[in-house]
């Protein structure tokens, strides 16, 4: 076959895959774009900058961070995270600088990117990024209340917030009934059914409070262009000295920080828009670095044209991904409908109302204070971190707040290092032996807390240390050496069990380091690795070594389990050695409660009640609010299902046949092309036949279950889920599936 053959039969394939994909782009990128607009303008008023420069940063966000940046449906744009930010340097620096600097910090993202470091700027605390957009969530609304009211915005929150009662009473009606219009439509938007909250709500509220504006004839204040797109085009033009008077010597300073404000709030916004668009989508997984140099890239156009600065925008992100954007043209063609509406449809813009972009913005930063965050940093112990960076975001600035709130978390990190466990525990009622049990990092700051304890101990008593550490420095070890020595030379015995790799005389010879210990590094030695070192059966060692190394780390998780069992989860499995239902589902002891059979079958037959125990135990006894099935690559029962049954014996079947007559309706299912079947071929994957057979087999017990007499009451009122999934060894991922197939990659099994 001729060259020119062979390049014309890919090139059909390929131009048919980009006609597919813009199928589903170009209706996205429209979405996109009526959810943009709006936004651009109102962070621009919100920022204080030109409107055009919204537009702008929209344009170029969409067109140049769409086709370099490394996420396939991340849309970028001027972002409600850097208003603050950019208010403050446009007030003290002007306007022209704060594009200079755009430019600057374009070029430092691009550095992060070719260096490879894009990845450190999640090294940021979670806690303190919500809690700097909650900030900036509250500054904007303090700020565009007064805008709503028909008033004028302080330059600070604290001024804002002492001139709110004032401006609410003096405010201007005409004013506050374009912005409520806005807020009230865009908070009724959410409760709509999902069809028609396609349609852009922010997009909604804008075009009808200014309809109603107009039509009734209300005196408000409307938005100015200051003539057309294009003329806001243009390289900055610096004057002589900065707004302040000084030269700009004088400012350099202010003008390097700046640049490092605006390109590490720049990048973490973004990466962190890029790690939860990923979640949101089955597609190719975000580039980081290339994600930077694609936002450097914009940002640096953008400053040098007179936009805003641009990051990752989650709203619109999110808002492609619903509307089924495919690839990166969809990011790119928005800015591409940007463009085209700023410059045929200026007159329609300088229509639009203050008040109506104010209430949009309003809803836009009380929507930055997430309950979900407040939520989480309450459950995890950081709320004082969480409410510390938010007051200091709000009254001082934004950099200050996030550097305030990064040293409270250290300074709890410090903390929570310095009270690694340390328990000490008498054995026995004579309290003459004593175990002491002490794990986690093992550094001079918690030599107050460990002497502390060891001085309890009472004189002549015969000590068990079990240290399990992950680093231990010269002063700990030093320590417990001394008081080893005092303790013995009291009368006393010690004995001291080590589990872990970070040991007390390594501390001695070499500067410490953290270790990986081996049930971390190699999660399941084995006793078949030294076989050959002994003549008795091998799971007599294996027993030794489990006292040994295995003992002292598994009695802390099992002290209220000796009495009682309380799993939350049915987890029926097949018998094969290789599956572990404990690690593949990230269990604790007790936590599962574990049927194995050959197959991992749900028999049907009225005298076969191995799995009916089981069920009528953990679900009517223990209280169990799920049911899994789980099934697995590899195996053999299905292998045996197509391979022999047609062979079977009917005079003597063998005890592997009879049972395997239970999956008869699956191989029949999996022969009709059941749709778990089709699935597990789809999307890249490649099973074999037995493969697929096992996929079918899962998908038919969970249809078994959820009508078992037993258990189908529970499932129809919602109080037990069953729910299958599929464990691929080559791979090692788990996946769900369901009675209409096999869901691919899912990071989790949904739970009750």
């Amino acid at each position: 076959m001729s060259s020119s053959a062979v390049n014309g039969a890919h090139a059909a394939p390929q131009s048919h895959r980009i006609r597919d994909n813009l199928r589903y782009d170009v209706p996205a990128s429209l979405v996109v774009f009526l959810v943009a607009l709006p936004l651009s303008l109102g962070i621009a008023i919100a920022s204080g900058a030109p409107l055009a420069a919204g537009l702008i940063a929209a344009v170029i966000g969409g067109i140049v961070a769409g086709t370099f940046g490394g996420s396939a449906v991340q849309v970028s744009g001027p972002a409600a995270g850097l208003t603050v930010v950019v208010a403050d340097l446009i007030q003290q620096l002007g306007w022209e600088m704060l594009c200079v600097m755009t430019a600057a910090a374009g070029a430092l993202q691009i550095l992060f990117g070719v260096s490879r470091m894009a990845r450190a700027a999640l090294a940021i605390a979670p806690v303190v990024v919500h809690a700097m957009l909650a900030g900036i969530g509250i500054t904007i609304v303090l700020q565009q209340i007064h805008v709503l009211v028909g008033g004028t915005a302080h330059s600070s929150a604290w001024e804002n917030l002492v001139a709110l009662p004032n401006g609410l009473l003096h405010h201007e009606l005409h004013e506050v009934i374009v912005g409520g219009t806005v807020i009230a439509i865009l908070l009724a938007w959410s409760k709509l059914p999902p069809k028609l909250r396609m349609i852009p709500g922010a997009l909604v509220a804008i075009v009808l409070a200014t309809v109603l504006a107009k039509l009734v004839g209300l005196d408000v204040e409307r938005i100015n262009l200051s003539g057309s797109f294009f003329d806001a085009i243009g390289l900055p033009q610096l004057s002589d000295k900065s707004p302040g008077g000084q030269p700009w010597t004088h400012e350099i300073s202010a003008i390097v920080l700046g640049v490092l404000t605006i390109a590490l709030i720049a990048s973490v916004e973004s990466l962190l828009c890029a790690v939860g668009v990923d979640k949101l989508h089955n597609g190719p997984r975000t580039n980081f670095n290339r994600e930077m140099i694609g936002q450097g890239s914009a940002n640096m156009l953008s400053g040098l044209l007179g936009g805003l600065p641009i990051t990752g925008v989650i709203v619109r992100s999110s808002a492609n991904v619903a509307a089924g954007a495919r690839t990166r043209m969809s990011a790119i063609l928005h800015g591409v409908w940007v463009l085209l509406f700023a410059s045929l449809f200026t007159n329609l813009v300088e229509l639009i109302p203050k008040a109506a972009l104010a209430g949009l913005l309003i809803v836009i930063g009380a929507q930055l204070v997430k309950l979900a965050h407040v939520q989480l940093a309450w459950r995890t112990g950081n709320f004082v971190i969480y409410v510390i960076t938010i007051v200091c975001v709000v009254f001082l600035n934004l950099l200050e707040g996030v550097a305030i709130g990064l040293g409270v978390a250290i300074l709890f990190l410090l903390v929570r290092v310095v009270q690694a466990p340390i328990e000490a525990r008498p054995v026995g009622d004579e309290a003459k032996k004593w175990h002491v049990d002490i794990d986690g990092t093992l550094s001079f700051l918690l030599m107050p807390r460990l002497t502390g304890v060891l001085a309890t101990l009472p004189q002549g008593s015969d000590v068990t240390l079990n240290l399990n550490a992950d680093y231990i420095d010269h002063s700990i070890s030093e320590a417990i050496s001394d008081w080893k020595a005092g303790h013995e030379a009291g009368g006393g015995k010690v004995t001291i069990h080590e589990t872990s790799p970070a040991g007390l005389s390594s501390a001695h010879h070499a500067p410490p380091k953290r270790h990986i210990s081996r049930s971390l590094r190699e999660p399941w030695p084995s006793r078949r690795d030294h076989d050959h070192e002994h003549e008795e059966p091998s799971i007599r060692h294996g027993i030794e070594e489990y006292h040994r190394n295995g003992a002292g780390r598994l009695h802390h998780h099992v002290p209220e389990l000796v009495d009682s069992q309380n799993p939350d989860t049915v987890f029926i499995t097949c018998a094969d050695s290789r599956i572990l239902p404990d690690v593949i589902t990230a269990s604790r002891p007790g936590d599962l409660y574990i049927v194995r059979n050959v197959g991992n079958l749900v028999p049907t037959h009225p005298d076969e009640h191995s799995v009916d125990a089981a069920l009528d135990f953990a679900v009517n006894q223990l209280g169990v609010s799920s049911v899994v099935v789980c099934g697995h690559s590899s195996c053999r029962a299905m292998q045996a299902l197509l391979d022999h049954h047609s062979d079977r014996s009917v005079d003597h079947p063998g005890a592997m046949d009879q049972w395997l007559e239970y999956a008869d309706e699956s191989l029949a299912r999996y022969r009709e092309n059941h749709p778990a079947r089709a699935s597990a071929t789809s999307n890249g994957h490649r099973f074999s036949e037995a493969d697929q057979l096992a996929i079918v087999n899962v998908a038919v017990q969970v249809e078994r279950l959820s009508r078992h007499p037993m258990l189908a009451d529970a499932v129809a009122d919602g109080s037990l889920h069953v729910v299958g999934m599929f464990f691929d060894f080559a791979t090692v991922h788990v996946h769900e599936v369901t009675p209409d197939g096999l869901v691919h990659e899912v990071e989790g099994i949904p739970t009750p």
